[in-house]
């Protein structure tokens, strides 16, 4: 019998990494998941994300500020958000950087919709991906009778399991993000 825990742990990162990656869409509310990855230039030619230069605040749903630890950067760091394409416009009040959410046609939202089911359709493929990594070392065990047949449909039923599992995760956390998007 193989060791579960490995693939468990390989499609939690999966499941993980997917959470992550929709949180910047968005939800026509303002979480700082919408800029903390934003990567702006600094100190000439440095690269960095706005999460690694500063606070990100929520004052209310249609807004966000930020507030850079080294204040010389604030020029820089307002320019690096209008160029982001993000469809926010950066406004310099003092030591902060106040950026106001414009609402969200239906038509956005439903882009965001089918761009949330693409990036679902990858981390499935990813899943399955794990999952056949993992049944190939089933069947090379199976091959080099390292183990029996009847171990090997056990364990492959119980592969199953745990690619059920980890889909159904996926689809609940998309579910959710898509219930934000639609408002």
């Amino acid at each position: 019998m193989l060791n579960f825990v490995e693939i468990s742990s390989r499609m939690t990162r999966i499941v993980g990494l997917f959470a992550e990656d929709i949180s910047s869409i968005r939800t026509g509310r303002a979480t700082p998941g919408l800029i903390e990855n934003v990567v702006v230039t600094v100190y000439g030619t440095q690269k960095m994300k706005l999460i690694e230069l500063g606070t990100i605040g929520v004052p209310d749903v249609r807004s966000l500020t930020f507030q850079p630890w080294d204040s010389g950067l604030i020029r820089e760091i307002a320019n690096g958000i209008a160029a982001a394409g993000l469809n926010m416009n950066p406004a310099i009040d003092g030591q902060l950087i106040r950026l106001s959410l414009p609402m969200l046609t239906q038509e956005q939202r439903e882009d965001y919709v089918k761009l949330l089911g693409r990036k679902l359709e990858g981390a499935r493929g990813m899943i399955r991906d794990a999952r056949a990594d993992f049944r190939k070392k089933l069947m090379d065990a199976k091959n080099t009778k390292t183990i029996s047949e009847d171990e090997f449909k056990r364990d492959e039923g119980e592969l199953q399991k745990i690619t059920d599992t980890f889909m159904g995760k996926l689809e609940e956390v998309s579910k959710k993000k898509e219930v934000e998007v639609r408002g």
